[in-house]
């Protein structure tokens, strides 16, 4: 299986801007596999449900569900899903940073603009697997539960 954290899908309504972002994206981070390519809203919340992917671009303006719709839909189905907000009007930056989103990306998208993207997402993570690892040890450490059997103790002899 893979890793979810390198996985990815894409919505967006227009073919060709869809067609380009996953070309950039192969390009701008090689290992990250995309697991769907959606044209609309209804289709992103379906593959976020079906893939649980690590990230999803998404459009925010789509026919019928919205990509801060999907954003909201993914939060259900799919909670560790980082979202990327991809573009055309900058008045939507405050709603989408509100739903979580980890970027937005304004359209035309430069490979630069998408590298920083890209570094966030790798850098973000890293820090949820840190997260996951002290919690796992916060819970080794703690004390057993009731009714767990006793510690194993060393022999003095």
């Amino acid at each position: 299986m893979s890793d979810t954290h390198f996985t990815c899908i894409v919505a967006e309504d227009e073919t060709l801007l869809r067609e380009a972002l996953v070309k950039q994206l192969h390009e701008a981070w090689p290992e990250l596999q995309i697991l769907a390519e959606c044209e609309d809203g209804a289709s992103a919340l379906e593959a976020l449900a079906e893939h649980t992917p690590g990230v999803a671009f998404l459009d925010i303006r789509m026919p019928g569900i919205t990509g801060l719709e999907v954003a909201a839909g993914a939060a259900q189905v799919s909670p560790r899903t980082q979202i990327v907000f991809v573009t055309a009007y900058d008045q939507y930056a405050i709603d989408a940073f509100e739903r979580g989103a980890v970027d937005y990306l304004l359209k035309p998208i430069s490979p630069a603009r998408l590298s920083t993207t890209m570094q966030r997402l790798k850098a973000r993570t890293g820090q949820n697997d840190a997260a996951e690892i002290a919690g796992v040890l916060q819970r080794l450490g703690a004390p057993p539960a009731a009714g767990a059997p006793p510690p194993l103790s060393g022999g003095s002899g």
